[in-house]
């Protein structure tokens, strides 16, 4: 909730005790290096945390006077400042970082600042931030009312946007690709239990420490990220690949166990075949069958070629959990670009 700069700052005014005789243009202005030789407005940065000036090797910092009085001041600091963000759409943020300067004990009946015309803020050419696009930045007036009367102030506001690229790459690529992993045991055999126990609990934790590892960078906040959304979904996933080996597992016990049932049932009826078949003889002789046609859906005929329930919760995960993956990708990413673009 901060940034740092180092500018140039520069302020005129005009002071019509410091007039002097020029003899003719020969003096274009006088240079000092002691800014408690002259009258200074009593500036400060009303959002400043932190600053300093620069001392290398001589102070950054001279005054020039003129001959008509105008007095200009100029000097090199370094500041930290408070910059309020709003993380709700991080890492596919924008956000405003405002550069205040007010005047600290002269009223506007005493003093008023006013922006220069034309180009009152210059930005270098070479301005580059490692995880940041400076995309604009607005000049402002931001006068303060308070109990001891109206201060003057000006603002800068620097609108920043997130660099992507880099989050991309170290995120959401890597969520993706464990996700994708963690779908791998729906296609190991149901028996290898170590090989899917092992599958699943390496994804989860590595899931779980990526996310601990975003959220240990960012400032604690009561609402939700949409990076938050991200790693829970993922992390859900995750978690439930481990889920569905367990359901798998146990329906594999229960189709051994009704398969046990099955065989102590045919034993049975094969100890009562042979009484049965002389009764079973007359009664063909005299019977008509009449058998009705059954139509069968596409997915149950295609499920019957799985016999065991095990195996067919399998193949129904292996084609729903990329289904439902794809499905919140697209409702992710149309959701979160569509707020960028209404908020820009």
């Amino acid at each position: 909730m901060e940034y740092s700069v180092q500018l140039t700052f520069r302020e005129q005014w005009l002071d019509e005790r410091l007039k002097f005789n020029d003899f003719g243009g020969k003096i274009k202005y006088l240079t000092l290096t002691d800014a408690n030789r002259v009258w200074m407005p009593d500036l400060f940065f009303s959002n400043e945390k932190e600053g300093h000036f620069h001392n290398i090797i001589m102070p950054n910092v001279y005054i020039r006077i003129f001959p008509y009085g105008s007095v200009l001041y100029s000097i090199r600091i370094s500041l930290t400042l408070s910059c309020p963000m709003n993380l709700k759409l991080y890492p596919l943020d924008r956000q405003v970082c405002s550069l205040r300067m007010a005047s600290y004990g002269w009223t506007t009946d005493d003093l008023v600042f006013l922006w220069k015309d034309g180009d009152p803020v210059q930005v270098v050419k070479n301005l580059h931030l490692p995880r940041f696009t400076l995309e604009k930045f607005l000049t402002d007036y931001c006068n303060s009312k308070t109990n001891t009367g109206e201060y003057s102030c000006l603002k800068v506001d620097l609108l920043f946007k997130r660099e992507f690229s880099y989050y991309l790459i170290q995120i959401y690529i890597p969520c993706c690709m464990l996700v994708i992993v963690s779908w791998v045991s729906f296609w190991l055999d149901q028996n290898a239990i170590p090989a899917r126990v092992s599958l699943g609990v390496t994804t989860l934790l590595t899931m779980a420490t990526q996310t601990s590892g975003i959220n240990a960078s960012l400032p604690p906040v009561s609402y939700t990220k949409a990076i938050d959304v991200w790693t829970g979904v993922c992390l859900t996933f995750v978690f439930g690949a481990l889920l569905e080996f367990a359901l798998v597992n146990y329906a594999s016990r229960s189709d051994m166990h009704r398969e046990n049932m099955k065989k102590q049932r045919r034993q049975c009826e094969m100890e009562h075949a042979a009484s049965l078949e002389a009764s079973a003889d007359l009664l063909e002789d005299g019977a008509t069958t009449f058998a009705m046609p059954k139509r069968d859906n596409c997915c149950r005929t295609w499920l019957s070629k799985f016999p065991t329930r095990s195996k067919r919760i399998d193949v129904i995960s292996r084609i729903t959990f990329p289904l439902v993956f794809a499905l919140f990708n697209l409702v992710y990413w149309s959701t979160y670009l569509f707020r960028d673009d209404e908020r820009e």
